[in-house]
C-alpha cells in the first residue's frame, strides 16, 4: 500500500514521497489527533486528502505540506477552523499560498488561529487599510464591547493587531507592498492603537478624578499630554515584532483635577502614563497588545513616567548623554494637544541644531559604539552579524547620526 501510495505522491508532485507518508503517520498517530471526537477525526480524514491535492500545485508542495500540518495539528481540537478549511476551498488555497511564502505567517497564525476567518475574504487579506479606515474599524470593534469591560476591550485592540498585521504580512509576502510600505502600515496600526489606548486611559481617569488644567506658555490645552515616538516607531521602521519606544509628557498646570475624587494634576498624568503601558502589556488570551519599552525617558528607567515638558527640555538642554540626542534624531510626536506637539518639535529642532564641538562628538559617538558592540555583538563566531559586527548596520546608523548632530 506504502509503495502505491508512494508512486502517487511522487506523481502528485511530492520530491520525497517517503518522508510525507512518514509526516502523515506521525500526524494520525499523534496524541492530540488520537484524542479527537468520532466528528473531528472525521472531518481531518476529509481535510487531509484536500490538502494533499491543493499543496501539489504550489512550488515547494514538501515544504508546504509540512508546515500546514504543523498548523492543523495545532488547531485540530477546535473544529469550527477545521469546518471553515472544509467549507472555503479558497481559504485553504490562501492559506497554501500564504505557506508557500513564508513560515513565519503559518506560525502566526498557529498562534492566533482566530485569524484564519481572514482568509475567506482575499479583497481585505491583500488589501491593508489606510489610516483612517484603520480608525474606522477600530471603533466599530470596541462600540460592540461594553464600556466597563477592560480585559475584553484589551482582547480586541490585540485581536485588531494581529488581523491587520496578517493583512500586512499577506500583502508583504506576496509583493503587493513595497518594503517601505511595509513599516509604514505596522507604524499606522501602531499609531492606531494608541490613540485608542491614550484615549481609554484618559476617560477612566476623568470619570473618577475630574479633568486636570494644562497650559502651555499661557495657551490652555485640551488634554496637556503627548506620545513621543523613538525608535523604530518614531523612524516609521516598525517590524512585525518590534517593541514601542516612547516617551511621554504632559503640561499639567499646579493644582488638582476638577473632580469629586480629585488628585495633583502631575499625579493625574502619572497614573494616565501606568495605565496606558498596563493596557499595551496585560496579557490576555488573545496575548498582549504591543510590549513597550519606557527607558529613553529623561533619567531612565529612574526618571518619572510622565515628564513635564519643562523638565523634558532643561535635560535634554542641561543634562542629556550624546546617545540621547542620537536617539532624539528619530522621534514622532504621534499623539497629543497641538499645542504641546508642535513645542515638542521646536525644543527637538533648537536640541539637534545646536552647535557641537567635531571632535567631542566623535569621541562620544565612538566610545558609545564600542560599549555597544562588547555587549551586543556576537562572540567568537565565524559568521558576519549583519547588524552589529563591524561594518554593521548600526555602524551606519551611528555615523549618520554623527553627521546629523
Amino acid at each position: 500500500v506504502e509503495g502505491q501510495a508512494g508512486r502517487e505522491l511522487s506523481n502528485a508532485g511530492f520530491e520525497a514521497p517517503e518522508e510525507i507518508i512518514k509526516l502523515l503517520n506521525q500526524f494520525k498517530n499523534s496524541p492530540g489527533t488520537r484524542s479527537l471526537s468520532r466528528e473531528g477525526r472525521a472531518k481531518i480524514d476529509r481535510l487531509i486528502p484536500i490538502i494533499l491535492e491543493t499543496t501539489s500545485r504550489s512550488t515547494q508542495p514538501d515544504l508546504v505540506l509540512k508546515r500546514i500540518i504543523d498548523l492543523i495539528e495545532t488547531i485540530q481540537r477546535r473544529t469550527n477552523y477545521v469546518s471553515l478549511l472544509l467549507e472555503n476551498p479558497g481559504a485553504l488555497e490562501h492559506l497554501i499560498r500564504l505557506a508557500n511564502a513564508s513560515p513565519w505567517i503559518i506560525s502566526f497564525l498557529s498562534r492566533h488561529p482566530v485569524l484564519l476567518d481572514e482568509l475567506i475574504d482575499p479583497r481585505t487579506l491583500y488589501a491593508p487599510p489606510e489610516k483612517d479606515e484603520l480608525r474606522e474599524n477600530l471603533n466599530l470593534r470596541l462600540n460592540k464591547v461594553e464600556s466597563d469591560d477592560l480585559e475584553y476591550q484589551i482582547e480586541t485592540l490585540c485581536i485588531f493587531r494581529q488581523v491587520n498585521e496578517l493583512r500586512v504580512a499577506a500583502a508583504d509576502i506576496t509583493d503587493v507592498l513595497p518594503l517601505m510600505r511595509v513599516s509604514d502600515h505596522l507604524s499606522d496600526i501602531a499609531e492606531t492603537i494608541l490613540e485608542k489606548v491614550v484615549s481609554l486611559s484618559w476617560q477612566h481617569l476623568i470619570t473618577k478624578h475630574g479633568q486636570p488644567s494644562a497650559s502651555l506658555n499661557g495657551n490652555s490645552c485640551e488634554k496637556g499630554f503627548a506620545v513621543i515616538a523613538y525608535g523604530k516607531l518614531g523612524g516609521l521602521e516598525l517590524g512585525y515584532g518590534s517593541d514601542l519606544d516612547m516617551v511621554f509628557i504632559h503640561a499639567g498646570d499646579k493644582g488638582q483635577t476638577r473632580g469629586d475624587l480629585p488628585i495633583e494634576n502631575s499625579q493625574f498624568y502619572s497614573r494616565l502614563g501606568q495605565r496606558v503601558v498596563h493596557l499595551l502589556t496585560t496579557h490576555t488570551a488573545a496575548g498582549r497588545i504591543y510590549e513597550v519599552d519606557m527607558r529613553l525617558r529623561p533619567s531612565g528607567s529612574s526618571g518619572m513616567l510622565v515628564s513635564h515638558f519643562r523638565s523634558f527640555q532643561a535635560y535634554q538642554s542641561q543634562d542629556a548623554w550624546t546617545w540621547e540626542h542620537q536617539a532624539l534624531l528619530r522621534t514622532r510626536a504621534i499623539i497629543g494637544d497641538k499645542h504641546l506637539t508642535d513645542w515638542f518639535n521646536r525644543v527637538r529642532e533648537e536640541i539637534l541644531t545646536r552647535r557641537r564641538d567635531k571632535k567631542v562628538l566623535q569621541k562620544e559617538v565612538l566610545t558609545m559604539r564600542e560599549k555597544m558592540r562588547h555587549t551586543l555583538a556576537q562572540k567568537d563566531s565565524d559568521s558576519f552579524d549583519l547588524k552589529q559586527d563591524r561594518g554593521g548596520m548600526v555602524d551606519i546608523e551611528f555615523l549618520v547620526q554623527f553627521l546629523g548632530l
